[in-house]
């Protein structure tokens, strides 16, 4: 088992049920707030869950697509919202059917990016290994937003890995699709890029979606599932790898912190697609 994944103590942080008027700016702030903290040793490794509703989390280079007004105007349309966020990566669905988590680790400087990357990969293939099912971390072309670490099951992507460091601590985030059909979530993205790009040569090489490559942990485990129990398993693997575990909400030091990085969030945002007005 990866060090990363055993401390003395985690803190849990639930935000999976804040509900419709929860904004992603807000998580990826947020998860600002807590590398900051955990990196300085104000707080122990932290990992925290959060869903938001109907929401396209855009990367930077989508911010330049070509006719990236015209998609964000259909993404409205289709009854989504969407923000750029400041963590790498590009396009994903976020609804109340996928469920994130955030790993908070300290030491930044001294641990190795991949060790983040490998340490989420080894908490997922231990969160579901009764199942049954072999899962794999390498790129699934035809998926959206593909990396190195995107995980699947027989070659059906159902999550994806990003990172961001913050001063001395790393926020290692995953979105898990649980329920839900993971070929409607890719053709929402697929319509996207192609009234974004509509064609046109660009520097950066946006991924040509291909939505059977994607699909959600109810759909590949031919089982009812819910984020709710999803959540509840990952609280007692957490336990189990730690034997403490604490709720500490955020003290006013963190809540400071929040306050400037939400701020930063929605100034960034605004820059990315103030060319939209």
């Amino acid at each position: 088992m990866h060090h990363l994944l055993r401390p003395s103590t985690y803190r849990f942080i639930d935000q999976s049920e804040m509900g419709s008027t929860f904004s992603a700016l807000q998580s990826f702030a947020t998860d600002d707030t807590l590398a900051m903290s955990v990196g300085k040793g104000d707080s122990p490794t932290t990992a925290r869950l959060w869903v938001h509703h109907n929401t396209i989390v855009l990367g930077i280079p989508d911010a330049r697509l070509p006719y990236i007004g015209e998609g964000i105007d259909y993404l409205k349309e289709q009854g989504f919202q969407a923000i750029v966020r400041n963590s790498g990566g590009l396009a994903v669905v976020l609804d109340d059917g996928v469920l994130n988590l955030s790993f908070i680790f300290p030491d930044a400087k001294e641990v190795n990016i991949h060790d983040g990357y490998e340490a989420m990969v080894q908490f997922i293939k231990l969160l579901f290994q009764e199942e049954g099912f072999p899962i794999e971390a390498f790129e699934i072309t035809g998926s959206y937003c593909p990396g190195t670490y995107d995980l699947s099951i027989e070659g059906k992507k159902f999550a994806g890995i990003s990172q961001r460091r913050v001063k001395n601590g790393s926020a290692v985030q995953i979105y898990l699709c649980v329920t839900g059909s993971g070929q409607e979530r890719a053709a929402l993205l697929r319509h996207f890029y192609d009234i974004s790009k509509k064609g046109e040569e660009t520097r950066f090489a946006y991924p040509t979606i291909e939505p059977e490559t994607m699909a959600s942990l109810e759909e590949l485990f031919q089982k009812e599932l819910s984020v709710q129990d999803i959540r509840n398993r990952m609280l007692y693997k957490l336990h189990e790898l730690s034997g403490h575990i604490v709720t500490d909400p955020l003290s006013n030091q963190e809540m400071a912190w929040f306050e400037q990085r939400f701020e930063h969030m929605v100034q960034r945002n605004g820059k990315a697609l103030d060319h939209l007005e």
